[in-house]
Parts: structure tokens; sequence; C-alpha cells
């Protein structure tokens, strides 16, 4: 993705199931916790370069023993700055004492049987240490205590808050995250309240009580409370100060988690390949967490599946596959190439099926799969082409040579600089600073002879395509640009933890518009947004998408010819095309991860309509805030 977007954040957790001497002895180390959730981490920094945070709760301490540490971070690197911190004390005490995890877990912390660790994109607000998770709600009572870490955006915030207000509480700030936490303290806090009634009647003493409570807390029921009200995409991992610990998912599936568990281990990540690097695992070994449903660790290692929601229709975020997980899973390697090779028949009609004069390339890195897939399916036309010909038997040898040798000319025409930074201030001198965060292959492209077709994961606001890469294509001096896009146009916000929420922001949305104006039909504008207007106090329930209507008089070609014009920058001097995936095509490569709410305006929960609503209100009345 050329613009940089924001988004999904990524969890890990770790239980060890053994007492921790058992991996000093088979592993030789008293880390082994600590170390493979760095690995779980690093393996998945793609989730999250705006803070790190790290928790760690040990079981069955003696009172006035501290048992639950967190660290965070917010620096450049904050993997390693967390996990530096985590390690300095180990550096300053005796050998011996390390090869000890009995006198570290008592000694030191970060030395326990649980781990939670959090990859933080933040969507909005400040990237600041106190917007890092994991949270911390902090109390006397071991079962009371709660650790919160999660990759999720909820839609309803308005509504969780004041459902904190109803029960009587006063909550400290307005967020999604600080309801959540506050919405299972609050149920964690009457569990708990319920069983010690319970066993005070019975005629237990206190001290008593509180190992009863431990061993009988029910998490699962916690849970069913707790997520009632939320409407969102989630993935809500929790640790609890005396050792039980979950990861709930919410009812669509949005947000993605997988776990795995051995003798030895429980182990959740939100990306496959992270599971399967760190413990060497096949991908039959690794599980996903069902839509709905928790996997809840208790205090004893034992563990379960349970359903908390009621699954809905599986809605998975298909931008995972896109873009957002890394490309290392088998799965999502797949799709890629096949997301790459659908846009093929669209290209050849672009480039008047004139293989022999096109150069074929990928702009960010990250589209490279895609680019393979693209490849292939130029390969596959060719020796098509080459078939048919051999076939007709009209070939001289000279003609027979020079068809069996064609292939598709493949060029690795940009390369990302280092990161410039300017310190000027004019808008048209940092622009021009911003075009070379791409260097050019100077020689690659024949001056107007060759087409050059460039793949893109997706396009969203078209910024940097315009300011930078098709001027820096331009060098070249092709005879035309084509820009492929593997993704669909995206035309709606998400609400579900991708930072993508202003409809101005989209150019499909902005081409859509310029139509409406061109054509004399900017009375749909007025119309749509007086159909918003009317919906504002409506239940989510029964808010409908109406900002579909603005897409309505147009076909896909028409959106993406004129996105074409508006990002053509004005003294590029050759044609630009820009060709985007259709939905079809983005089903049929990802078949299993059918949510693409972004691209149709079909959201997987009513609060998602609310909120595009929301948007197109913010947009017409030019507030440029947030729908959520």
């Amino acid at each position: 993705m050329s613009d940089f977007i924001k988004h999904e954040c990524g969890i890990a957790m770790i239980r060890l199931r053994k007492p921790l001497q058992y991996y000093r002895e088979k592993y030789g180390t008293s880390f082994y916790g600590l170390n493979k959730l760095y690995l779980l981490m690093e393996k998945q920094h793609n989730r999250g370069q705006d803070g790190v945070g790290v928790a760690n709760v040990k079981l069955d301490t003696a009172p006035g023993t501290r048992y639950i540490s967190r660290i965070r971070s917010i620096s450049s690197n904050p993997i390693k700055d967390v996990f530096e911190k985590i390690n300095r004390p180990f550096g300053d005490i005796d050998k011996d004492f390390l090869k000890d995890p009995q006198w570290l877990k008592t000694n030191l912390p970060f030395s326990g049987e649980v781990f939670l660790g959090h990859l933080r994109y933040g969507t909005y607000g400040k990237n600041s240490i106190e917007s890092c998770h994991p949270f911390l709600r902090q109390n006397n009572w071991k079962t009371r205590n709660l650790v919160l870490a999660g990759n999720f955006n909820l839609t309803n915030v308005d509504e969780l808050f004041q459902i904190l207000i109803d029960i009587g509480q006063h909550p400290k700030e307005k967020s999604d995250t600080i309801t959540v936490m506050e919405k299972i303290g609050h149920f964690l806090d009457m569990e708990n309240q319920s069983l010690f009634d319970q066993f005070k009647s019975q005629g237990n003493s206190r001290k008593e009580i509180s190992d009863l409570i431990a061993n009988n807390l029910d998490v699962g029921e916690i849970l069913r409370n707790s997520a009632l009200d939320w409407d969102g995409g989630y993935v809500m991992a929790g640790l609890m100060g005396h050792g039980d610990s979950f990861v709930l998912r919410d009812p669509s599936g949005i947000r993605p988690a997988f776990y795995y568990a051995d003798e030895e281990i429980v182990a959740i990540t939100s990306e496959r390949p992270a599971l399967q690097t760190a413990f060497q695992l096949g991908l039959e070994d690794v599980q996903e967490v069902p839509p709905g449903n928790a996997l809840i660790i208790k205090k004893s290692g034992e563990f379960t599946l349970e359903e908390i929601r009621k699954p809905l229709e599986t809605r998975q975020c298909s931008f995972e596959r896109i873009y957002f997980s890394r490309g290392s899973d088998a799965d999502i390697y797949k799709e890629r190439k096949k997301l790459g090779k659908l846009v093929c028949p669209a290209i050849f009609r672009a480039i008047e099926f004139d293989i022999k004069n096109t150069v074929f390339s990928f702009i960010p890195n990250t589209a490279e799969v895609a680019f393979y897939g693209m490849v292939q399916g130029v390969e596959d036309y060719l020796n098509e082409v080459k078939t048919n010909k051999i076939k007709s038997k009209m070939l001289d040898d000279e003609e027979l040579a020079e068809m069996i040798s064609r292939r598709p000319r493949v060029e690795k025409i940009a390369i990302k600089d280092a990161k410039l930074r300017t310190f000027i201030t004019e808008d048209t001198e940092r622009d021009d600073l911003v075009e070379h965060v791409y260097d050019i292959t100077y020689g690659t492209v024949r001056n107007n002879i060759d087409n050059l077709v460039v793949i893109d994961d997706s396009i969203v606001r078209g910024t940097t395509l315009k300011k930078s890469i098709l001027r820096m294509l331009g060098r070249l001096s092709p005879k035309s640009i084509i820009i492929v896009s593997s993704a669909p146009q995206i035309r709606y916000p998400d609400c579900y933890g991708i930072d993508m929420a202003k409809l101005g922001d989209f150019v499909a949305f902005r081409a859509a518009i310029a139509l409406l104006k061109e054509r004399g039909k900017e009375s749909i504008i007025d119309d749509v947004y007086q159909k918003c207007l009317s919906q504002i106090e409506l239940p989510k329930d029964e808010v409908v998408n109406y900002v579909k209507e603005i897409y309505e008089p147009f076909n896909p070609e028409e959106i993406s010819n004129k996105i074409a014009q508006l990002l053509t920058p004005e003294d590029l001097n050759c044609e630009v095309q820009i060709i985007y995936q259709g939905i079809e095509g983005l089903h049929e490569a990802c078949p299993k991860h059918i949510g693409d709410w972004y691209f149709t305006g079909d959201y997987p929960t009513p609060g998602g309509n609310k909120v595009v609503n929301k948007a197109f209100i913010n947009y017409v009345q030019g507030n440029n805030e947030r729908a959520y």
C-alpha cells in the first residue's frame, strides 16, 4: 500500500503449563516463556510500531510478593526497548541465580508463567504511553486484578460509556479500550462478590474463600455478560491476577486469532506463521479461535473453548489477506498471487494486448507477491498464444524461435530510499522531496515505446501516487503508465480497527462526487445527506447505508477513469490508467475471507451503517473528524 495506513494491532500470549524448573531442565534456560514471547512479537512487528507492551502474571506467589509486572514503550524500536528493559535486571545478578527459575520468580519481575504482549498501531488519538496496551485494573484481591490488551475497535462507544454510567461507574476516559476494561472489570467484581457470598455462607474463612474464588471463577460467564452490547471487530486478551486468562474473538470473526496447545504451553497470536516459526509447527498444528468464542485458560493450566456470543455470518477481514498480515502464511501467499493473476485480463485490454512493448513491475515491496501472480498470468497468456501459433503451422524457423523466446518483461522499477526528513515548511518544496522517497531504475523502459504496468496492494487516498510515484515513473518516459490495484476500490470507511475513517480521504469517493457534479446529478448528494440526517436518532439496528447511492449511477470503470484523471499530475507527459480488482475477483482469490465492507458498504455489524452515515454527514458539513 503506497499510502501509509495504520491498522490492525497484534497480540501474543503464552501460558506455561509445567513448573518453571521443567523448562530449565528441558530447554536449558529459565527464560523459555519470555524468549518465545519475544519471538512471537518480532514475527508480528508488522502489526504495530507505534508502541509495545508486555505483562506477566506469576502463579501462587506469597503475600507481599509482586505477582503482576508490566512495561510499555513508544520508542522508535519499541519491541527492542521493552525487552532490553525486561532483561536488564537479569544481567545484574549472579549467574547461579539465573539457573534457578524459582529464585527468579520470587525476586525478579517477568519471571512468571503467564505472558501477554501487544503491538499497537493507533488509529487515532495521541501516541502516548497511556495509550499503549496492556491496560491494568488493580485491586488488593488477586482475583479482581485484570490485565487487558486487544486488537479491536468498537463502533458504539457512546452507548457503552452510558451503560457504565447507568450501572454506577465513573469512567476516567471515553474510549473503547477503557469502556471494555471497565465493563469486564464490573462483571469480574460481581462474580467475585457472588462467589464470596456463596463460600462465606458455607462457613469458610476469608483466607479459604480467596483460594476458592480463584479455583471457581467463571470466566466464560464474565465475558458473556461483558460482551453482550459490543458492536465491532475484536480480539480481546486478558489475564487475571490469580492466573486465569482468556482470548475472546468477535462473533463475525472480523479480527484474527490463532492458537497452539500441547502439554507444555498454550500460545495465541494474531497471525498463524508466528506460531509456526516459534514452535516449528505445521499448518495442521495451529487452530483458529472460532468467531464468538473465547479460549479460556484456567489457573490450573486446563483450557477450553467456550461460546460467548452466538456466531454470526463469518466476515473475516479481507484486508488481512490483501495487505495487513505477513505474506509468509501459506494461504495468504497463494491468495495474493491469485489476486495479481486475476487482474490480468483488464491489464491486457489496457495495453491492447501489446505484451512485447510492456514492462511489468510493482510498488511498494508488499505488492511483490501479487506481482508474481500477475507475471504468472501474463506467462499463461503468452503460452496460450504460443500454442495457438504453433498449432497453426504458419511460422518459419526464425519466427518459431522468436515466438518460443517471448516472455514478460519484468523489471525492478522502483527502490524505496531511506526515509527523507524535511524541515521545509512550504508545501511545494516538501512535495518535491516526497517525490524522491522512491528511486527509479533508469534504462529499463524505452522512451515513448513501452507501456509501464505497476501493481500496488491497494489505492486508498492516492496522495502518494499523485505527489510521488506517478511523477517518478514519468521520468522514465513510458508511452503509458498503468497502475494496478490488487484490491477493489475502497469506497467506505472502516470502523473495526483500520485507520480509514473519513469518506473525503478516499479517492474513489472523491471521484464519484466529481462525476455527480459533472453530470448534473448533485441532487443525489443532498438526497443522501437528508436520508443520513433522518437516521441520526434511530437505533443502530434500523440504520441503512444510504451512501451506496452515491456510487449507483456509475460502473466501476467510470470511477476508475475519473480516479486516473484526479491523480495524474498536470505536467505528466503520458497517459495514465488505473485498474482495480473486481469484487468477484476478490472473493474468488480469498473465498474464506468475505469481509468486504470497505469495498461494498455491506457492514457485518449494525454499527457500521451508523458510522458510514455519520461519515457522510461530516463530509457534507465540512467536519474533519472521525465518525466513531
